[in-house]
């Protein structure tokens, strides 16, 4: 699953609408000669992607993916989701990635990549852990299909890429879930010790585009973090000084964490990964990959900071508005 030696790459980037998929085709438009076909379901296009064809499909309907993957060498895949009812989220993630995978198959496509998720391990302890150390064990309705469509691009030999906590510009999960917490609890819990894997979305956008065209290609499942992990408590302290959370009044017990969190399920679920290490080993892809790590969090969380304020309606660090009202 190579793409022909020496000529340009024709890449189809599905999701790229989304999150992470506008990442990734800004990314992908920095390969010389690229050329770009762009995947969107419901969410608009940015115009940064003019010089990219545009198609709509839906990876519900198989019958809308005809003819998308004809004339393309790779297939990057980040649509996914990652909320809903059970029966919802396994249409788009397993069915439709079984349904995109046919049709790159009829069509000849080369190389598939696929950006998946770390939460396909369920809950758990996690350090210093390689992707062939750990077993799959999804807890999740989204998180079993994420898990079943991973073993449908693992079988056509593609690639798969696992993230943990992705931040960044357009992020409206990680960061926000983290500032609701922060907010709730107003205090540190057992010094916040666990370590986390993190990674800009900026950062993962180039090493996805980099294992998509790798001359040997790497196939198989592969950890997509910074190489470095961060402490929950150096991870909040970023937060505080570069997007503006108000610094912790206290420290508390977890037990007590979790008595203010009682009547809050999603964010006793937060605490709970934030109590344990959730640190997964990825250096080797941005060695065998040959893509730059990127910078650390306190310098990528500045980049995306004026994004983070205004959407979380804080101030800068000077203490004034992060927008001003006209």
């Amino acid at each position: 699953m190579t793409p022909a030696h020496g000529t340009a790459p024709r890449i189809l980037i599905t999701g790229a609408g989304g999150f992470i998929g506008r990442h990734v085709a800004a990314a992908a438009r920095t390969v010389p000669g690229v050329r770009l076909t762009l995947m969107q379901h419901q969410s608009s296009l940015s115009t940064a992607h003019s010089g990219a064809a545009h198609v709509r499909a839906d990876l519900t309907d198989p019958a809308t993916l005809d003819g998308i993957c004809d004339g393309i060498d790779i297939v990057l895949h980040c649509a996914a989701r990652i909320a809903g009812p059970a029966e919802a989220v396994e249409a788009v993630n397993e069915h439709g990635t079984r349904a995109l995978v046919e049709a790159a198959q009829r069509h000849g496509v080369r190389r598939l990549v696929q950006v998946s998720t770390a939460s396909v391990y369920g809950r758990g302890t996690f350090r210093d852990a390689g992707p062939e150390s750990l077993a799959v064990a999804p807890g999740s309705p989204a998180s079993r299909s994420r898990a079943a469509a991973e073993r449908i691009v693992l079988d056509a030999g593609g690639t798969v890429l696992r993230p943990h906590l992705v931040f960044g510009t357009g992020d409206r999960w990680v960061v926000p879930g983290l500032a609701r917490l922060h907010g709730r609890l107003a205090a540190s819990v057992d010094g916040w010790r666990a370590r986390m894997s993190v990674v800009d979305v900026s950062d993962l956008a180039r090493v996805a585009v980099a294992a998509a065209t790798a001359p040997a290609g790497l196939p198989g499942a592969w950890h997509a973090n910074h190489p470095v992990p961060v402490t929950c408590a150096e991870l909040f302290d970023a937060l505080v000084r570069t997007v503006g959370l108000p610094p912790a009044a206290e420290d508390i017990p977890a037990a007590e964490a979790r008595r203010r969190l009682a009547e809050e399920p999603v964010l006793l679920h937060h605490l709970a990964m934030l109590s344990t290490d959730h640190w997964f080993a990825s250096d080797r892809l941005w060695r065998e990959s040959g893509c730059p790590e990127g910078t650390g969090l306190a310098d990528s969380l500045a980049r995306h900071a004026p994004w983070y304020r205004e959407q979380l309606g804080l101030t800068r660090a000077d203490g004034h508005p992060s927008t001003t009202s006209q």
